[in-house]
């Protein structure tokens, strides 16, 4: 009787969300360990907002998740979506650098890369489907305003010596950081701009 609740086989959806969620505990116990107390909490609020903000958009039809692991209980992939986006904004926490100059283009990557895999699970997975009035921009705008908002409190909640900023020596011309940064995004601008020319 329970198979008939759970949706899990050899197929790339259920690869991907299995992979996503043990990278993301793997992660979570890698944070918990630097400062349970200060990365958990941080976790939670990212967490809870996530998956709030996740389920209006559902439950707005903005969106849809056509292919979830328990299809009879829940309408979005609930785990993988706690354990991907929250990790995301505990690296991105710790690692972004101390000015706002250059957070900007460290955050760009960060939505870019993220916004690149959304898009390819859109067009080649039964995982995210874009439904009335939502589309490639509405995500990108919400990436930025997610991962924004929790720079803000993430810096309100996790002490200095519990961050390592990235050295902006590493990010300025001619270094490599400076060299990744740029290729993710004309990369991804480029990808960008052939989607949405496709459509």
């Amino acid at each position: 009787m329970f198979k008939n609740y759970i949706n899990i086989g050899f197929n790339v959806e259920s690869i991907i969300y299995i992979f996503g969620f043990l990278i993301g505990l793997i992660f979570l116990i890698y944070f918990l360990r630097l400062n349970w107390k200060k990365y958990g909490i941080l976790f939670i609020l990212s967490a809870l907002v996530g998956n709030i903000l996740c389920y209006i958009f559902v439950k707005l039809n903005f969106y849809s998740f056509p292919y979830v692991l328990f299809p009879k209980i829940l309408v979005m992939p609930l785990t993988t979506i706690t354990l991907t986006f929250p990790i995301m904004v505990l690296l991105a926490v710790r690692y972004s650098p101390d000015h706002w100059g250059w957070k900007i283009p460290f955050y760009s990557t960060i939505v870019h890369v993220g916004m690149f895999w959304e898009t390819w699970a859109l067009t080649n997975t039964r995982i995210i489907e874009y439904n009335f009035k939502w589309d490639f921009w509405d995500s990108y705008t919400w990436w930025w305003i997610f991962f924004l908002l929790f720079e803000w409190i993430g810096g309100s909640i996790i002490p200095n010596n519990f961050r390592k900023p990235i050295n902006i020596e590493f990010l300025k011309f001619g270094k490599l950081g400076w060299a990744i940064i740029h290729f993710i995004l004309i990369v991804t601008v480029f990808l960008g701009g052939y989607y949405l020319g496709s459509f």
